[in-house]
């Protein structure tokens, strides 16, 4: 058997701040961001069901069984907490309607909510314990992605960092509201960086099936399970990101091993992560910004408008150039907005609407453009609108701070808005608007299994 290595610093503090967290209590800040997020995720889980990776997902795990533990939600379908973590983050990400960090390149609430609630109700947990584990699984995601520098060099080399980071933090959650110990904690990080995995030929996936599950359902089950099998006795590797070889090293050759530990307890992740005031791919949330901004302050119709002109940071254009799903496709969304003045859940996910023809036709006077300047300006993903009015006059709207971005972010009354744009259609609006009240004060709940005739479709 090989000699155990030293256990570093930084794997020290991470496991030590992992046990201590559950007893954490949460600055207000903190608190209520956390909440909005995890509004805004089961928002998008719950309409994520009625989406094609949501149907294939549930489809799945009807066919294995398992202990009742955890509510597949969206249904009265119970099963494994393994498997609910799975299913509900793949259907969190069925489309574009999660939340994102920018700099650790992953959407963690489509990992960390699913996976904190499958054990939480697992083992019949508070929302205050809830809510702590889904912070501190920000808090552990975003931090092994940003060692990584996965934003910059694991894009580089084709692997995709949405899955890597969001093992670490499923597990990191899930190994909280287990009470494990910090030997225990590090044996969960060890499991979860033997199932990070993710190339980016994702983007071939025409129906964003494959993708919810790499991005989301894949980390929740790699870190649920991983946790699990801890808790039940497996032992491992105490420090995987350390010694000869170790996980960092295996993947950059200069990682930023200090960001592991860097501000625990002082910079709370879910702060710097991203919602999206539309129900959209990330780098059309901007560019929607731009537009609404242009028709409320000069008037701009389809009636009156000659051309738009949008542009992007480079790498972002053909992301959303003209795509086969309406969501990411920047010029009908662009189409719509001008001829609705908003962009809605159901209007962004309408497929007819694409064959529109007033859609269509606005579509042609659309155009894109990529913009180095942009790639490199930050805070990322700006955008800027230029439009020609068939007068010839011509406006140009730059948006810097993207609105939901930490920069920029929404008001609790925005976030309520877009859940119950999300939530209405699939449980009605009288049990939606109690959800929301329920969630606005979760710390009150003693058992989140109490939530689960509001998560039911």
């Amino acid at each position: 058997m090989a000699k155990a290595s030293a256990i570093c610093s930084e794997m020290k503090a991470l496991s030590t701040y992992m046990v201590r967290a559950m007893k954490k209590r949460l600055p207000v800040k903190v608190a209520e961001k956390a909440k909005h997020h995890i509004l805004d995720t089961i928002a998008a889980i719950i309409s994520g069901s009625k989406l094609v990776p949501g149907e294939r997902a549930i489809s799945f795990v009807r066919t294995q069984g398992g202990k009742k533990e955890a509510l597949v939600l969206g249904t009265g379908y119970m099963t494994s907490a393994i498997n609910a973590a799975m299913t509900n983050a793949i259907m969190a990400h069925a489309d574009e309607t999660d939340d994102s960090h920018f700099r650790a390149n992953m959407h963690p609430g489509s990992i960390m909510v699913p996976s904190a609630l499958a054990i939480a109700e697992r083992n019949g947990l508070s929302g205050e314990a809830f809510m702590r584990a889904v912070v501190l699984g920000y808090d552990v995601g975003c931090r092994c992605n940003l060692a990584l520098d996965a934003a910059n060099t694991l894009r580089r080399l084709e692997f995709d960092s949405h899955s890597f980071g969001g093992s670490f933090g499923a597990g990191a959650a899930a190994a909280a509201l287990l009470g494990l110990n910090a030997e225990q904690m590090r044996f969960v990080l060890s499991y979860a960086a033997q199932q990070t995995s993710g190339m980016r030929t994702w983007r071939r996936d025409p129906e964003h099936v494959e993708k919810a599950f790499v991005f989301s359902g894949m980390s929740a089950r790699n870190g649920v399970t991983g946790a699990l099998m801890i808790e039940d006795g497996f032992t491992g590797v105490e420090d995987v990101f350390s010694g000869d070889p170790n996980y960092l090293d295996i993947y950059v050759d200069k990682p930023k091993r200090k960001e592991l530990s860097s501000e625990l307890g002082k910079r709370y992740e879910v702060i710097y992560t991203n919602i999206k005031k539309w129900s959209v791919g990330s780098p059309i949330q901007s560019p929607l910004d731009g537009v609404q901004a242009l028709i409320q302050k000069h008037g701009i119709s389809a009636d009156n408008m000659e051309s738009m002109l949008i542009h992007l940071p480079t790498e972002r254009v053909k992301t959303v150039d003209n795509r086969d799903m309406p969501d990411i496709n920047l010029q009908h969304l662009a189409a719509v907005m001008v001829l609705d003045g908003t962009v809605s859940f159901k209007s962004s996910h309408d497929y007819s609407r694409m064959n529109d023809s007033k859609a269509k036709e606005l579509r042609k006077r659309i155009s894109l453009a990529g913009s180095d300047m942009l790639s490199r300006a930050r805070p990322g993903r700006q955008a800027i609108v230029e439009v020609t009015r068939r007068d010839g006059r011509k406006f140009k709207e730059r948006i810097r701070a993207v609105r939901g971005t930490a920069d920029n972010p929404m008001t609790q009354a925005e976030v309520e808005e877009k859940a119950l744009d999300l939530l209405t259609p699939v449980l009605g609006g009288v049990r939606t608007k109690k959800l929301i009240r329920t969630i606005w004060t979760l710390e009150k709940v003693r058992d989140v299994r109490t939530l689960r005739p509001l998560l039911k479709s």
